[in-house]
């Protein structure tokens, strides 16, 4: 019986059974003909530091890091790139003369998927409404600021949003949870990075058939594809952007990181992944 192949890449995280990564990451080493193998890290809370510490000899070449390691990453590594240290998390991990380096891809992969899904959405950048405030929302607001976008952030935690608001003086103000509906309204883009809305956590407090007809409404949730905030902001007849395409994206510079090739998110890789999403 022949042995798996040893990771030459992974994703670290407690629990990681449910990570769509693999699927991506080799699929992209066959289609460019790499050599290599991505797996799932599990790494229980207890053993995180010690095994970022001990990475160097882990004959690994890279890593990402999902929840809920990324802050912990953060302060693991030797040196990160811009976006990691705005964002105070890191998701990508690479070797370089034995130290270990760090960046974050969120944000690239969430306003790339809106690149490739609503061409042109930032051309006339205007203001743009994000309910939540956790680690999520860090990417989004990042890259709608980063974007020309003047964001409204509203979360049922008030400093929480406070906190991330302060990140970016100037271009991020802060609305009351209960205001939501006021502070979305007029937006040209409304991103939901909640839960809310699933089964069990509660209602999104936006009437999407308020806002204008050319808004776009993202949710940065895959499972399911179309969550019922997308269903109801597509029966409202609005642009809909779904959260798988910001985890492909997520992926690109992090494969192009560790084997010099970037790969592309395309029509094929995507329904390879959807169709795993089936349950």
């Amino acid at each position: 019986m022949t042995a798996p192949p040893r990771p030459t890449v992974g994703v670290i995280g407690w629990p990681i059974a449910h990570s769509r990564s693999p699927l991506i990451h080799n699929h992209w080493l066959a289609v460019h003909g790499l050599a290599g193998h991505y797996d799932r890290l599990p790494v229980p809370p207890e053993a995180i530091e010690g095994f970022l510490a001990d990475f160097p000899a882990s004959g690994l070449l890279g890593a990402n890091v999902t929840i809920p390691y990324k802050e912990i990453a953060y302060r693991a590594v030797a040196a990160r790139d811009p976006v990691a240290d705005r964002l105070m998390a890191v998701n990508c991990l690479w070797l370089e003369a034995g130290r270990l380096m760090g960046a974050n891809t969120d944000v690239e992969g969430f306003v790339a998927n809106l690149d490739q899904t609503v061409p042109g959405w930032d051309a006339a950048a205007g203001s743009a409404f994000v309910l939540g405030a956790g680690g999520a929302a860090r990417a989004v607001v990042d890259g709608l600021v980063h974007r020309g976008f003047q964001v409204r952030l509203a979360n049922r935690t008030r400093p929480r949003a406070e906190a991330l608001a302060a990140l970016y003086p100037g271009a991020v103000t802060v609305h009351a949870f209960e205001d939501a509906q006021a502070a979305a309204e007029g937006a040209a883009v409304v991103v939901n990075t909640t839960s809310l809305g699933m089964k069990g956590e509660g209602e999104i407090p936006l009437r999407l058939d308020r806002l204008g007809p050319d808004s776009i409404v993202a949710d940065i949730v895959y499972v399911p594809l179309e969550t019922p905030f997308l269903a109801t902001a597509r029966a409202a007849g609005l642009r809909t952007v779904d959260g798988l395409g910001m985890l492909l994206h997520q992926a690109v510079p992090s494969f192009e990181r560790w084997f010099g090739v970037r790969p592309a998110v395309t029509p094929a890789l995507r329904a390879r992944v959807e169709a795993d999403l089936v349950p």
